[in-house]
């Protein structure tokens, strides 16, 4: 369905509201619910199926299209995704099965940190804080993406703070000028310089999810490899790819 036939779908659901419409756009909008599910299926991780989280997305995108206001300038599709988004973590929120031993790492990994920073008196790095937890490198960037479901939770708190506030749509059809241009050929110059820090698997597991938007369980399948390893190359890439991106990073880290 073309942009037309979209604008003119909701128009006539705007007068009438009427179930068959409603289930027209449900069907129509239901893509976007695979795409947040996909999202956040890289950092949720192994834990959840992709299937569920699609099923708690679709009450995120019924809830969207109840409550959306077509008077405001805002795209039902920047709406919508915060609001399946919610809705996704809502549920993972109610269903309570976080292991207990995740929120003890949390904690022992929050308690590394202030010891660091407190003896060292700098930012606590990776190595400073698998150092003081007694275990590999390796080991805590597992312990990292097993902790990724909590900082997403958390974040998704955090934002729920100002959900009713209007969210001002961005589009990516105008004509940039001389500074968005030297903003996006320097963003363009850090990105590849940050892809070259990685190992030929953590680079394709980066441009798999964030350029072809693949799911966790798809890229698996691509690699070879199982939902668990995808899940800690994701999360070792990201950390090299901070410290080249710096105040870039944000590109990255929205996606979820």
């Amino acid at each position: 369905m073309d942009e037309e036939a979209r604008k003119k779908l909701w128009e006539d659901y705007s007068k009438s509201s009427s179930h068959d419409l409603r289930e027209q756009i449900i069907i129509e909008y239901s893509p976007l619910v695979k795409v947040v599910a996909g999202r956040l299926s890289m950092y949720l991780g192994y834990n959840v199926e992709y299937d569920d989280l699609v099923g708690y997305g679709i009450f995120g995108l019924i809830d969207a299209i109840d409550k959306f206001d077509m008077t405001k300038d805002v795209k039902f599709e920047t709406y919508a995704s915060l609001r399946i988004r919610g809705a996704i973590l809502d549920q993972i929120r109610k269903m309570d099965w976080i292991p207990r031993t995740i929120r003890q790492r949390q904690k022992k990994i929050e308690a590394a940190i202030r010891n660091v920073e407190a003896a060292s008196g700098k930012n606590a790095s990776n190595e400073d804080i698998a150092r003081e937890l007694g275990i590999s490198d390796d080991e805590y960037l597992e312990w990292q993406s097993q902790m990724a479901v909590t900082n997403v939770i958390s974040l998704n708190e955090f934002m729920d703070q100002g959900t009713e506030t209007p969210v001002k749509d961005v589009s990516y059809t105008k004509i940039a000028g001389p500074e968005e241009s030297l903003e996006r050929n320097e963003l363009k110059k850090v990105l590849a310089e940050s892809l070259d820090l990685l190992t030929d698997k953590e680079r394709k597991v980066i441009l798999l999810y964030y350029y072809e938007e693949l799911t966790l369980k798809e890229i698996s399948k691509i690699l070879e490899v199982s939902e668990s390893r995808i899940s800690q190359l994701h999360v070792r890439a990201l950390q090299k790819m901070k410290t080249k991106l710096g105040r870039y990073m944000g590109i990255l880290t929205e996606q979820i």
